[in-house]
């Protein structure tokens, strides 16, 4: 089957909820992806924030053949120890106290949400209470997720959203007092907004807003799900201001590419939920807690964050140098190796003679930002390697106009 036909197939047997590249990618290794001709691309986009690793690291990827031979399911009636270990690692490597592991960041989102509800339903048993989400953020596509979701564009056709939900504006404290009633009963952000356009929280407003939070007995939620895992330099993005969260959810590079999330808890929002309250059939099993197990493994032993945080600052040299140069480049954004650049026109012309013509891979946020989150095992060669071709791109897209 030429790759031609697998796309012509792929448009007639998928739901058409995504807009394509017309390339079919076979395999990968180290920050390199490979189409089905065998032509090499360089990875900046890393399956959207997902592939910390890379592809194909030898030990990741045989603690997973391993777990594959022994067991891959049982659901959540009995105990598994790769699910056990797994738990133990994530909570260590956050100061958490429980974990409930999910099969998606949206999901993990759902989890933190029913928490800050249980939590404020178990000291009144009312069921008006409110939550304080950001304008230009994204936590997902399910319902609950959505509610959050401060982009009218993702939830205008799916109203009525869940009731409750006000938002206020990022990086404005003031905004979230405004905000702030007897009913509210959490607060839930992105530690740095993804989808919005890479804006990472300022600490005046995130220890604000934790001030906040205590005062008035409310939960502070931080999304986790593509800004952490050593994406910033720490391992969440959040122990970088000192703040922190009574709720958490993380994802994305937790499992390498395994279906694998989680929510985490401390203090009294470790206690909210009771048995029965929340479940999942396939989160947390066997197979895909061996992956989790064997990332965290593999980020403390070779210390990925602080690798993260070192080539991330290279990184952030040389986009400042092309945002200096370049006249279509506004301002670049970003912590470690999550970074962004605001164009004053839209990117899509730009991302796509990338891919096709340079064999780069590189994803948007929103209509007018590049966003750079490449595998977290990147050398400063692979940061000079994408810039060379990204320049060559953006002067083909300014040649054509």
């Amino acid at each position: 089957m030429s790759e031609r036909t697998v796309i012509e197939r792929g448009e007639e047997t998928f739901y058409k909820t995504y807009n394509r590249f017309p390339v079919v990618f076979d395999h990968g290794k180290g920050v390199w992806l490979y189409d089905e001709n065998g032509e090499a691309y360089l990875d900046f986009g890393a399956g959207i924030a997902v592939m910390g690793l890379g592809y194909g690291d030898p030990e990741f990827t045989q603690a997973v053949k391993d777990q594959t031979d022994k067991l891959i399911h049982i659901s959540n009636l009995f105990y598994s120890r790769p699910a056990v270990e797994a738990g133990e690692k994530l909570l260590a490597a956050s100061g958490m106290d429980r974990v409930f592991f999910t099969n998606s960041g949206t999901e993990a989102i759902e989890g933190a949400l029913k928490i800050a509800r249980r939590y404020a339903y178990n000291k009144d048993q009312s069921h008006d209470h409110e939550i304080i989400a950001m304008h230009q953020s994204f936590h997902g596509r399910s319902m609950g997720a959505l509610s959050v979701t401060g982009n009218d564009h993702y939830q205008e056709p799916f109203k009525p959203l869940i009731p409750g939900i006000r938002f206020a504006e990022f990086n404005n404290l003031d905004s979230v007092k405004a905000l702030v009633n007897d009913k509210t009963c959490a607060v839930i952000m992105e530690t740095v907004q993804g989808e919005g356009g890479i804006y990472p929280a300022s600490q005046e407003f995130l220890e604000g807003v934790r001030r906040l939070c205590d005062e008035h007995d409310m939960l502070l939620i931080l999304d986790e799900i593509q800004c952490g895992m050593g994406r910033t330099g720490h391992m969440f993005a959040w122990q970088g201001y000192g703040v922190e969260p009574d709720v958490m959810t993380t994802a994305k590079a937790l499992g390498n590419g395994l279906p694998v999330g989680a929510f985490l808890a401390r203090g009294k929002a470790a206690q909210a939920m009771v048995p029965g309250d929340h479940g999942t059939t396939y989160g947390g099993n066997p197979l895909v807690t061996a992956g989790a197990k064997a990332v965290l493994d593999i980020f403390k032993k070779r210390d990925i964050p602080g690798h993260a945080a070192k080539i991330g600052g290279y990184l952030k040299e040389q986009l400042d140098g092309l945002a200096e140069e370049c006249d279509l480049v506004k301002e670049r954004r970003g912590v470690g190796l999550i970074q962004g650049l605001e164009f004053i026109c839209p990117v899509g012309p730009i991302v796509t003679e990338a891919l096709l013509k340079q064999k780069l891979v590189l994803i948007s946020a929103g209509s007018n930002v590049i966003r750079f989150v490449p595998p977290l095992i990147i050398e400063k060669e692979d940061v000079d390697e994408m810039m060379k071709r990204l320049r060559a791109a953006i002067a083909a897209v300014k040649k054509a106009d």
